[in-house]
């Protein structure tokens, strides 16, 4: 799978990012007291699945 066009995702249990500039970290609510983290990458930026979730649910 080749991502390059806007709005591509990617999804996995464990994926490993580099890029040359990192923003802040920002902190999302996601279900009752689970939070999650999100950061944007820039300039150059590449993500790679380093370990597929066990379950992929169907589109």
């Amino acid at each position: 799978m080749v991502c390059y066009e806007v709005g591509d995702c990617i999804h996995g249990y464990r994926i490993r990012a580099e890029a040359r500039k990192i923003g802040d970290p920002h902190v999302k609510a996601k279900t009752g007291r689970h939070k999650a983290q999100r950061i944007i990458l820039t300039e150059n930026a590449e993500a790679i699945i380093e370990r597929k979730l066990g379950w992929i649910p169907e589109k």
